[in-house]
This record gives structure tokens, C-alpha cells and sequence, in this order.
């Protein structure tokens, strides 16, 4: 008879898994992404990070949060580079999704079919409040999805929205706290109630 460690057939049986943390900014996705992935890390798991390279607002290369916690990862212009770093690891972390292409759901799911624990972390609405990039998608697939919030600046209720606050159409800006407030949906509503962009 075979006795086999817990640890041994956790490794043995990898079941991949999708876990999506969502929200808006200011609300801790990247901070809760670094969390988990130095717990994989100190488990002694093989881990793997990304980001897209055109988020450099903090760091060329490393996936750093607003209260600059930070990780080292990879910057990619394209989800199907991520295949191209993970064919002997335990655990794949991306974070800012909503900037990488919608291919990144069929990504995913090849890893998590694979045995891969993914985490995935991004903004769920553009400043328009409307579904960004390929995250609706990938909170339709997760096993898990984790919602986070912000606190709103106007009225300290919980905030899930990321609100715009210069001028510009494009769904794509990078920008902290001098181009974006978290704002709950009634502030959010009165704050953009006069706009003509949505």
C-alpha cells in the first residue's frame, strides 16, 4: 500500500483554475494579485507574471501597486506571448488585462485546462462605465471572480467606478490620481450627467 503526501498529490493532480480580480482603480486589484502570487511563491510553486508594455507607470517591468508593492514580471504586447513562458509552471499572475488583446481568454483557458493556476487582475469598466477589454469575458469563464472596491472621493461610500477627471475621448489613458477619481454610482452618475462622451 502507497501513502502519498498532501503536497504530493496537490502536485500529481494540478487542477488549473481562472481567479479574476476585478473593480475599479484605486481599489486594490494589483495589490491583492501581489498577494497571492508571493503566497505561491513562498509554497515554493513555479510562478509566472505579466503585464502589458504599455503599462509604464510605474515600472518598465515589474507589476507595482499605488502604494508601490511590487512584483517581477514580464511585459507582453500580445496574450499569446504568455504561452511562450509557461510551459513548466504552477501559476500565471496578469495583471492590468483590460489593455491585452481578447485572445487572452482562450489563453486562459489553454493554461487552466493545462493544470495552471491563473490569476487575472484589470478593470472591469472604462471611464464610460462600459465593460473593458476582454475582462467581461474572463469573468464569464473564472472560476472564481473577486470584486474589490475603492472608496469613493465625494462621498466615502464603497466605489466601483473609475472616473475621468480631464479631458480626452480615449478609452485607453494611463493616468493616476491626477486623471482618475473612484466615485460609488450616484456621484459618479451626478459627475457625469452633462457629459457629451457617453
Amino acid at each position: 500500500m502507497s501513502i502519498y503526501s498532501e503536497s504530493h498529490t496537490q502536485e500529481t493532480f494540478r487542477r488549473g483554475r481562472i481567479e479574476v480580480i476585478c473593480g475599479s482603480m484605486f481599489s486594490g486589484k494589483t495589490e491583492e494579485l501581489i498577494r497571492r502570487l508571493r503566497r505561491a511563491q513562498f509554497a515554493r510553486q513555479r510562478v509566472e507574471i505579466f503585464k502589458p508594455a504599455i503599462d509604464t507607470r510605474y515600472s518598465e517591468a515589474d507589476v507595482v501597486s499605488h502604494d508601490s508593492h511590487a512584483i517581477a514580471s514580464t511585459p507582453i504586447d500580445a496574450s499569446g506571448s504568455i504561452l511562450l513562458f509557461t510551459s513548466e509552471v504552477d501559476v500565471v499572475g496578469i495583471d492590468e488585462a483590460q489593455f491585452l488583446d481578447n485572445g487572452l481568454v482562450e489563453v486562459c483557458n489553454h493554461l487552466a485546462d493545462d493544470g495552471v493556476r491563473v490569476i487575472v487582475a484589470g478593470l472591469d469598466m472604462d471611464f464610460r462605465g462600459r465593460p473593458f477589454g476582454p475582462m467581461p469575458a474572463l469573468c464569464a469563464i473564472a472560476d472564481e471572480v473577486t470584486k474589490v472596491h475603492a472608496i469613493c472621493v465625494k462621498c466615502g461610500q464603497l466605489a466601483s467606478f473609475s472616473h475621468r477627471t480631464v479631458q480626452n475621448d480615449k478609452q485607453v489613458l494611463l493616468g493616476e490620481t491626477t486623471a482618475y477619481e473612484p466615485l460609488c454610482r450616484v456621484c459618479y452618475r451626478k459627475a457625469t450627467s452633462g457629459s457629451t462622451d457617453r
